[in-house]
């Protein structure tokens, strides 16, 4: 039986770890739509849109009725004393002595003329007081302008999800495309150090048969163990960029990825012309929408400031009971209430500021002009940015192409050169010089295949082109 359970036991924590440890498989396109709902930015850019919408019912709020309930209990410890003058009672002695006795007063002397105060104790020590009030705004200038604002403030919001949504896609596509790179690199330096390593084994033997000199052999010694650094150096970049690209998916560093695209495929598909013949329209871009934005966002403010030299009107009523008793009795039911309403207006009319209001409007003018000129530099920015971005894409595509036709002569002039010098008829050093410039030729195409991919997606991030 003990043995039974340890077997179930097993078996569950082994599929759990397993659950916990699946791998996560990705093409690009599948790794930027997991990015767009699992990435920090993302999440928080709708948490703003979220905020954003409760700010603007908040602002809403203001302008509905509004209720408010008050309950106030007092219980005098001592009740304050007033004075009554003495004259304004009969100074008849039986007047006198029923005042005095009601108000347990007591006097030295007999009462003659009628003069001083009486002291006296009026209500009860404790009271009770209950009440319910609804307002209702009737008009204020300035809650007007801010419902506009909290409107505006939630399309900026939006926008910039929007905004963060093209960041996320650009971020995923060159982290993604890092990996990649870092993977290529060791796929081509293994195939280098093969290579590289079976020379090195002939060239010892012919050495060893004095067909050869030794400094033939350490030559190629000293390029097989650099080969075999850069290898172990991009082997520590491949875990670094594959962090980087967790990140980006919104994933824990460390958690495992399996990239079903490859550098090759991606470059040859990123390759677009009609883009650098795209027409690039500023309107339509999403920093444009943003700067717009920003600027109807200061042409309010300056409204605000405007709207607080008008009147504000305001409606209320209220509703309240009210009880007194010497001790609490408030919740016994021959506890007597007294109920009281009230409705009325509240109108209040700004006079004077000593020119406070003034002051606050000119700067709002000033920040209104200052966001047009900064809409007519973004204007302009964005239209330089769409053609540097062509420019440079382009000049990719080229890179790519001549790498590409670069790496086969490298490689075809290495081939000749090896032969020559297991012939006898090349030095040692000429073998390395091949083998040099087909190395920086293989990194040159790496990098080029990169350059596509990223040129491409900060091209389309300029033409602002809507995500796919």
């Amino acid at each position: 039986m003990k043995k039974i359970v340890l077997v179930i036991f097993t078996v569950f924590f082994t599929h759990v770890a397993n659950a916990q440890e699946k791998t996560l498989q990705l093409s690009l396109k599948e790794a930027i739509d997991y990015a767009l709902k699992n990435n920090y930015s993302a999440k928080i850019a709708k948490n703003d849109i979220k905020k954003a919408k409760e700010i603007v019912w908040e602002t809403t709020a203001s302008g509905l009725p509004q209720v408010n309930a008050r309950l106030d209990y007092q219980n005098f410890l001592k009740q304050p004393v007033s004075l009554l003058p003495a004259a304004a009672f009969d100074n008849r002695k039986s007047v006198v002595e029923t005042v005095e006795e009601f108000f347990d007063i007591n006097r030295e002397s007999s009462p003659a003329v009628a003069d001083g105060f009486i002291p006296i104790v009026f209500g009860t020590r404790q009271n009770l007081n209950a009440s319910v009030t609804l307002t209702q705004l009737l008009f204020d200038g300035s809650y007007l302008v801010g419902l506009q604002a909290s409107k505006t403030f939630l399309k900026i919001s939006k926008q910039a999800e929007e905004k963060t949504e093209l960041l996320t896609r650009e971020t995923v596509i060159n982290a993604y495309g890092n990996v990649l790179v870092t993977e290529k690199s060791i796929e081509i330096l293994m195939g280098n150090i093969k290579i590289l390593k079976k020379n090195y084994s002939d060239a010892q033997k012919i050495y060893e048969n004095g067909f050869n000199e030794e400094e033939d052999v350490e030559q190629l010694e000293i390029t097989l163990g650099n080969l075999k650094n850069q290898r172990n150096s991009v082997i520590r970049m491949k875990e670094i960029a594959y962090q980087m690209l967790n990140i980006s998916l919104g994933n824990s560093i460390n958690k495992k990825l399996l990239l079903t695209d490859s550098l090759d495929g991606l470059a040859e598909n990123n390759i677009n012309l009609e883009l650098i013949g795209k027409t690039f329209d500023f309107s339509n871009h999403i920093d444009f929408k943003i700067s717009e934005n920003d600027r109807e966002t200061k042409r309010l403010m300056m409204k605000l400031e405007q709207s607080k030299a008008l009147p504000s009107l305001t409606a209320f009523v209220n509703y309240g009971k009210q009880a007194f008793s010497d001790s609490f009795t408030f919740l016994n039911n021959n506890q007597q209430w007294f109920d009281s309403s009230l409705l009325g207006v509240s109108l209040n009319v700004p006079i004077f500021s000593s020119f406070s209001r003034k002051a606050k409007t000119a700067q709002a003018k000033i920040a209104l002009n200052t966001a047009d000129i900064r809409l007519e530099e973004t204007k302009q920015r964005l239209a330089l940015q769409a053609q540097k971005a062509k420019n440079e894409y382009q000049l990719s595509i080229e890179n790519y192409q001549t790498s590409k036709r670069n790496v086969d002569l490298a490689q075809r002039i290495e081939k000749k050169q090896r032969i020559k010098f297991f012939e006898g008829i090349s030095s040692s050093f000429d073998l390395l010089q091949a083998q040099n410039q087909l190395y920086a030729q293989q990194q040159n195409y790496i990098q080029s295949m990169l350059s596509i991919i990223a040129k491409k997606a900060t091209l389309e991030n300029a033409l602002n082109l809507q995500i796919k």
